[in-house]
């Protein structure tokens, strides 16, 4: 039976932004972590895992202290000796962003290698959250093993969500990047897409045939589209609702991510799909205009709230 608290599964990695000269600032930031601390902000009394693999390095236990630090545990994720995180680095064109990677190697590329512990990560949790990315970083044998994780945790009663989050760089190609979302959203409760990112994987021509097409496949669709209205598609009813506008955005890195947790947040405290997603839009709205992907707890919910 699920408990109260909440897992994300994927990569947090080292944050290079804020360039100013040869001086950057670092911090800790991936789409799941991203996701998983604004539902932290929104949902103080659940218990909060991030669910990965970690190094042994000091930037590693640096990342470690700092999740601690902010009330979010690491379950049984396992450590790996002489592994280390993975690093990106943001570049801003104006609040447009660009990242640069290295990551290869990372220690999150083996959070599926102690399925035992995987799975004791995702029990009694009252929801599971991964995404495309968490997928990619796995090979094919690795991916088995979250999916049928995440399943078993479902089936045990957790509801689980799933953002496509597809980035091509991190795929050997479309077609495997289609068969293995396609799979994950199998056994999701609720779908976070974003229309370009489904436009460009399976070359939909609008969110409504993003909507349809994951309907069939998920109760709860929630297509996200930048400043545009998101499409929320329940049970084949669906509605639009508009984005919060912002004129001058400063960064636009955690906007998609803290959508997702300010939707989730919203569901889990009992507001129907579309208050959820005015919510989130707050919730991203106020993300846009800081700097990095991590907005301070008290933003968060005074947007959420407002």
């Amino acid at each position: 039976m699920a408990g109260n608290g909440i897992a994300s599964i994927g990569e947090c990695m080292l944050e290079l932004s804020g360039q100013a000269g040869d001086n950057w600032r670092m911090g800790f930031a991936g789409d799941t972590f991203n996701t998983l601390w604004a539902l932290h902000a929104l949902s103080p009394d659940r218990p909060a895992t991030y669910v990965s693999a970690f190094g042994d390095d000091p930037f590693s236990r640096d990342q470690i202290d700092f999740f601690g630090r902010n009330g979010i545990g690491i379950g049984s994720s396992p450590i790996i000796s002489g592994a280390r995180p993975g690093l990106y680095a943001i570049t801003l064109t104006g609040a447009e962003r660009a990242f640069t990677y290295w990551r290869a190697d990372a220690a999150a590329r083996k959070l599926a290698s102690d399925p035992a512990a995987l799975a004791k990560s995702l029990e009694n949790q009252a929801l599971v959250y991964f995404s495309g990315i968490t997928l990619a970083i796995l090979d094919e044998g690795a991916r088995k093993i979250l999916l049928d994780a995440v399943a078993a945790a479902r089936a045990a009663g957790s509801l689980v969500a799933f953002d496509p989050n597809y980035r091509p760089r991190l795929w050997s190609n479309r077609e495997t990047a289609q068969a293995a979302i396609l799979e994950a959203l199998g056994v999701a409760d609720i779908a976070l897409p974003t229309f370009p990112d489904e436009q460009m994987l399976f070359a939909d021509e609008t969110p409504e045939t993003t909507a349809g097409r994951l309907g069939r496949l998920t109760g709860e669709v929630i297509v996200k589209n930048g400043e545009q209205p998101a499409l929320i598609a329940v049970n084949g009813n669906a509605l639009s609702v508009e984005a919060v506008h912002v004129a001058t955005p400063v960064d636009t890195t955690g906007a998609g991510d803290s959508f997702n947790g300010g939707y989730l947040a919203a569901r889990l405290a009992g507001h129907a799909p579309a208050d959820a997603a005015r919510r989130a839009h707050r919730v991203a709205a106020a993300v846009v205009q800081v700097r990095g992907a991590l907005a301070p707890f008290e933003t968060l919910r005074a947007a959420f709230d407002s």
